[in-house]
C-alpha cells in the first residue's frame, strides 16, 4: 500500500522549509519500517523507489513546481528511472535522503536522488525522467519553465545523465513479445 500518512507527515514536516532554487537540494529523513522489508530483512527495491516519492514530493513543492502544476490543471509523470543500489538497508535504518533537478530537454526534467545511512554511506541513488503533462500530453519543459518566469535555455546536462538518455534511445519501445 502506497505510504499516504508518510507523505502527508512529510509534506506537513517541510511546509515551513524555506523555498529552493530550481535546482536546490532537499534533504528529508526517514526510517526502513517494517513494511518496509522483503524476505530478506532489508528495504525492498520496489519500496524503494515509493520512498524516494517521499523526498521528491516535498522538494517539487519547495521549488515552486507543486503549485506552478495545480494551478495550471498539469501532472507528473515518471518517464523512466535508473536506480544503482549498492549498501543494506535494514529495519529501522534511519536514512537522509538527498534530492533534486539536475536538468532538463526539450520534453524532460531529470532528477537525481540517493539515500545515506548514518555512517556516510550511499545506500542507494536513482535518476529520474519525469514528464509535466497537460490535456493535450507532454508538456514542453521551456512552457514550464516560462511559467516559472525562467525562460532561459538550459544548462547542458551531465555527461552520465546523457549517456543514459542515449541509451534509453536505443532500447526497443514496445518490447518484443516472444
Amino acid at each position: 500500500m502506497y505510504p499516504f500518512a508518510r507523505m502527508i507527515w512529510q509534506i506537513g514536516l517541510h511546509r515551513k522549509s524555506p523555498p529552493l532554487p530550481l535546482t536546490g537540494t532537499h534533504v528529508s529523513h526517514h526510517y526502513c519500517l517494517p513494511w518496509d522489508i522483503d524476505l530478506w530483512r532489508e528495504l525492498n527495491n520496489g519500496r524503494t523507489l515509493t520512498l524516494y516519492d517521499l523526498g521528491r514530493i516535498p522538494m517539487f513543492r519547495r521549488v515552486g513546481l507543486l503549485g506552478l502544476i495545480e494551478h495550471n490543471g498539469w501532472g507528473v509523470t515518471a518517464a523512466g528511472v535508473s536506480v544503482r543500489y549498492r549498501r543494506r538497508v535494514r529495519v529501522f535504518d534511519r536514512l537522509e535522503m538527498r534530492s533534486r533537478i539536475i536538468g532538463r530537454d526539450a520534453r524532460f526534467f531529470y532528477l537525481e536522488q540517493s539515500m545515506w545511512n548514518t555512517q556516510g554511506d550511499c545506500t542507494s541513488h536513482c535518476l529520474y525522467r519525469v514528464a509535466v503533462t497537460g490535456q493535450s500530453g507532454i508538456v514542453p519543459t521551456a512552457e514550464v519553465m516560462a511559467a516559472f518566469g525562467h525562460e532561459q535555455t538550459p544548462s547542458p546536462l551531465p555527461d552520465w545523465v546523457r549517456a543514459w538518455i542515449a541509451a534509453e534511445e536505443t532500447r526497443p519501445w514496445p518490447p518484443m513479445q516472444e
